[in-house]
């Protein structure tokens, strides 16, 4: 395959976002870059798709950068770009969290490889803790996890009573990409749990290098491409239709935008209802038209890739 899709993240301090969202958008327009970055004072977050050899420049030259030195990417290969457009933006934190105090360079839980992970998830004094969102987790997560039922990564602090049972046993937890975990475990060590470990690399990583064995269904990803395989080793289907209730693991976003549940829905389910999540919503005058992927990228008239340097404004404090 001739592209390949970025996902990385680093905790490290960047005195003047508005610079190096600039400079950055600038790079990602040179070697035509597409996808999501997030800048902020406390670090960089993104997921790109580019071909290989853009890919490997871009790669290099974040690097290089003495801030993004120990940063790592999780490399995926794709047929095609994954993002239809490039946003660079500055942000107050690099992933939304109600935990703006925590400082993740400066102290997080233990990380663990693929394999020393691997190694510990199943031991009895230890315990597997899924920090992502609900519509996430119910399409794939590891065995026996505990999950928090949380509709964003805000609601964290507010679960914290279902995980106090669980102050004397090793906690490890883990995200898709890692950057979830570090804020996560971060605010565990904080309120006392002393033995708090996260997943480096995430979900994606362990797939790479474990092969992805006893993580169930697959996992979501924030590009076109919704949803990937990450178990290698032994694979299952643990979602089902949102509306008929059979396995299934194909993810949509409901075509009626004033819902836009993140459901899993079968091929027939999604053809009968042209992409909604219910009778309801395939009702809805608003609905919007079902092309069979079941992913509505926001409309941006007459979009071209340097209008973000263009019509930038910084957000306001």
């Amino acid at each position: 395959m001739d592209y390949r899709v970025l996902l990385y993240y680093c905790y490290s301090p960047i005195s003047d976002p508005e610079a190096f969202r600039d400079e950055h958008h600038r790079l990602c327009l040179r070697l035509r870059l597409l996808g999501r970055v997030i800048v902020a004072q406390e670090g960089l977050n993104g997921t790109v798709s580019g071909l290989a050899a853009d890919c490997d420049e871009y790669m290099q030259l974040v690097k290089a950068d003495p801030r993004f030195a120990a940063l790592e990417f999780k490399v995926d290969e794709a047929p095609a770009h994954t993002f239809q457009k490039l946003h660079v933006r500055v942000k107050p934190e690099i992933v939304h969290s109600s935990l703006h105090h925590v400082r993740p360079h400066e102290k997080t839980g233990q990380h663990l490889s693929p394999q020393e992970f691997k190694e510990l998830k199943d031991r009895d004094d230890v315990v597997v803790v899924d920090v992502r969102s609900d519509y996430e987790y119910n399409v794939g997560r590891f065995k026996n996890a505990v999950t928090l039922d949380m509709e964003n990564f805000r609601d964290f602090p507010e679960r914290l009573e279902k995980l106090k049972e669980f102050k004397d046993k090793k906690i490890l937890t883990y995200c898709t990409g890692g950057v979830k975990c570090e804020k996560a475990s971060a605010y565990l060590l904080e309120q006392g749990f002393e033995n708090v470990y996260q997943l480096h690399g995430g979900i994606i990583k362990y797939g790479i290098e474990a092969g992805g064995e006893d993580f169930d269904g697959k996992c979501y990803v924030f590009d076109n491409r919704v949803t990937v395989d990450v178990n290698r080793v032994n694979p299952s289907v643990i979602s089902q239709c949102h509306h008929c209730s059979t396995p299934s693991d194909r993810m949509i976003n409901c075509a009626n935008p004033h819902c836009n549940a993140h459901v899993a829905l079968c091929e027939s389910c999604s053809h009968q209802l042209a992409g909604a999540c219910s009778p309801v919503c395939h009702e809805h005058p608003e609905k919007r038209a079902y092309d069979g992927t079941g992913t509505y990228p926001k409309l941006s008239n007459h979009y071209n890739p340097e209008q973000g340097l263009l019509s930038y404004r910084p957000p306001s404090a």
